[in-house]
């Protein structure tokens, strides 16, 4: 795990989409976050050792982006192992694990004497900086510099044709991209990531758990359209309930200062 300095941080963006407004500041303390989001090895360390079923695994079914249909559909047998359906590639070892629900992810945390980051949490750590050259996405940051792409994220025609010029058309293996000044890798594009976070209206508490329906998601995926979500903007928030499971979202692991 990275410790993460306790600090004063900016939290949202004035010029970002509504929900990330208005940008204030929020004192952080000291905690660790794991390097990586969790990988499909690591994950499946877990289920062997514990036992556990996923949410998807339970249902018999998950969210998967169809580009023949353009838009997401619910394919039977779509989990962990096989991100887009049984007929599918199994998940590589040592990509994010995704069709895991935000339970799934408190549950394996738990497991280790863990915890999910909060929101606020995970934005102190990505402004930190997100790639080798420390740079901290934001309202109209470029992805690329002379063609040589920093994030794995959309590149063609949402949602019919991703054209894979970043080297991946799904999730690519953790730190491809390089790891950033503070330690952290991934933490723009690749998968959304869940948090602890109730989705409020800002400025809410950072361990505000108010009985809201669904939790944060930070950091963007490889479905990111610059030219739509570009949701691997360090401010950028996505949300979904805490028994959704779908095909570009996964997690990392948190901890108080030791």
């Amino acid at each position: 795990m990275v410790v993460i300095p306790a600090a004063e941080t900016q939290i949202g963006d004035d010029a970002a989409p509504h929900d990330e407004r208005p940008q204030f500041k929020r004192a952080i303390a000291e905690f660790r976050m794991d390097r990586t989001p969790v990988t499909v090895t690591l994950f499946r360390g877990f289920v062997e050792t514990t036992g556990y079923v996923t949410d998807a695994e339970s249902a018999g079914a998950s969210g998967v982006l169809s580009k023949g249909e353009g838009g997401w559909v619910e394919v039977e047998g779509a989990d962990w192992r096989h991100p887009r359906g049984p007929n599918k590639p199994q998940a590589a070892d040592d990509h994010p694990v995704t069709q895991v629900s935000w339970n799934d992810a408190t549950a394996y945390c738990k497991a280790y004497g863990l915890r999910l980051p909060t929101e606020f949490e995970w934005e102190r750590a990505a402004r930190m900086g997100q790639t080798p050259d420390g740079t901290v996405f934001r309202a109209g940051t470029r992805i690329s510099i002379d063609a040589k792409f920093r994030v794995n994220v959309w590149q063609g025609i949402f949602p019919v044709l991703d054209l894979g010029e970043d080297g991946y058309t799904g999730t690519s293996p953790v730190g491809a991209f390089g790891e950033a000044p503070s330690g952290l890798t991934d933490m723009a594009g690749n998968v959304w990531e869940w948090t602890s976070s109730s989705y409020l209206p800002y400025p809410a508490l950072a361990n505000d758990m108010r009985k809201a329906p669904e939790r944060v998601q930070r950091g963007g995926s490889f479905l990111c359209d610059p030219n739509m979500c570009a949701g691997f903007r360090a401010t950028a928030r996505s949300h979904s309930t805490p028994q959704t499971a779908l095909m570009h979202v996964g997690f990392r692991c948190a901890s108080d200062a030791r």
